[in-house]
């Protein structure tokens, strides 16, 4: 008879009771995102016999760095609720400033690649600046700004490419640790900090806050200008720490260097679960999520799919993705 009642109670349950039951067996957003991640990895095994070739795995691990390294500073300033639209143009302009310090000025590869990176910082601070003091939205000033840096880049060049780079810039692409890529393992290094950033410190915690609800960050006294501010500088340096790893893979830098760069690291973020909104999202999420978006294009063309259509293909993924995350999620946004 006890049981009878019990199994009655359940069936009265409120539907705010039923979702609170509901919740309690979800798996983890970031769970589900490494399952997807493994899901499609192990479909692409199947799908094609040059999937699990060691130059394909070697050449899956080369292509998440750079997406990787911009995706970490998109999670920062999406984390804010805000977006930054100018990554791809900034690693442009970025990457053509980094390639004549090295070319015209002769300055080594050690003082070019922190350079650079302060550069990039600065840029994404301005746009901080812009966001948190002008009260401009960030679409606006991050499209302002893409547009500026991208023509920069061509006055800069002279429309021309840089391709007489030092030797040794190489060596952070085809040096490898353990038979490990060495800039997929510096991409890894990466992701842990900024992981530990977010996870165990104050200022971590804060960007959280200001995505979550910035007039109660306000009220309690946290300076969410400050740390937004710095959510978008990282933006900045991951850009411009982005350009010299794709001059490192290619050998030459190029004006339109990154080009739609911008739309990858904000696919990646969002499909490994972070809001839109602000306030919800992981370094580990970020992380799978440039691993899908890496499988993805590298399925597409191991099974022969036109460059024409790997567009719609991505695209569609992407939304279907997004939209599944959303309804297992639970999420208001």
């Amino acid at each position: 008879m006890r049981e009878g009642k019990i199994d009655a109670g359940s069936a009265h349950q409120s539907p705010r009771q039923r979702e609170s039951t509901r919740r309690r067996v979800r798996l983890p957003a970031d769970i589900r995102i490494i399952c997807v991640a493994v899901a499609i990895f192990l479909a692409l095994s199947f799908a094609s016999p040059r999937f699990l070739t060691t130059g394909n795995i070697y050449n899956l691990l080369d292509q998440s760095v750079v997406v990787g390294i911009a995706a970490i500073g998109q999670t920062f300033v999406i984390l804010v609720a805000g977006i930054d639209l100018s990554v791809g143009a900034v690693t442009g302009l970025a990457g053509i400033l980094f390639g004549l310090s090295m070319t015209r000025l002769g300055l080594p590869l050690y003082v070019a690649m922190p350079g650079v990176v302060v550069a990039g910082a600065l840029l994404g601070f301005l746009n901080g600046m812009l966001v948190n003091f002008g009260r401009i939205a960030p679409f606006i000033v991050t499209l302002g700004t893409m547009s500026i840096c991208r023509s920069a880049a061509y006055l800069v060049s002279d429309g021309n490419s840089i391709s007489n780079l030092p030797d040794d810039l190489s060596m952070l692409s085809i040096a490898d640790i353990a038979g490990v890529p060495f800039n997929f393992l510096f991409l890894l290094a990466l992701f842990a900090l900024a992981w530990w950033y977010l996870q165990r410190t104050k200022g971590g915690r804060t960007i959280y806050a200001i995505g979550s609800n910035r007039d109660a960050a306000v009220a309690a006294g946290l300076r969410t200008t400050r740390y937004a501010n710095v959510a978008y500088a990282v933006s900045g340096a991951s850009a411009g720490l982005a350009a010299v790893f794709l001059g490192s893979r290619l050998m030459s830098i190029d004006p339109l260097a990154g080009n739609g760069l911008e739309l990858d690291a904000i696919a990646a973020v969002v499909i490994g679960g972070a809001s839109l909104f602000g306030g919800r999202g992981s370094m580990l999420g970020s992380l799978f999520g440039v691993f899908i978006m890496v499988l993805i294009r590298n399925g597409l063309n191991l099974l022969g799919v036109g460059p024409y259509w790997q567009g719609t293909a991505i695209g569609t993924i992407i939304l279907v993705a997004v939209l599944i995350e959303r309804m297992t999620s639970g999420s208001k946004h």
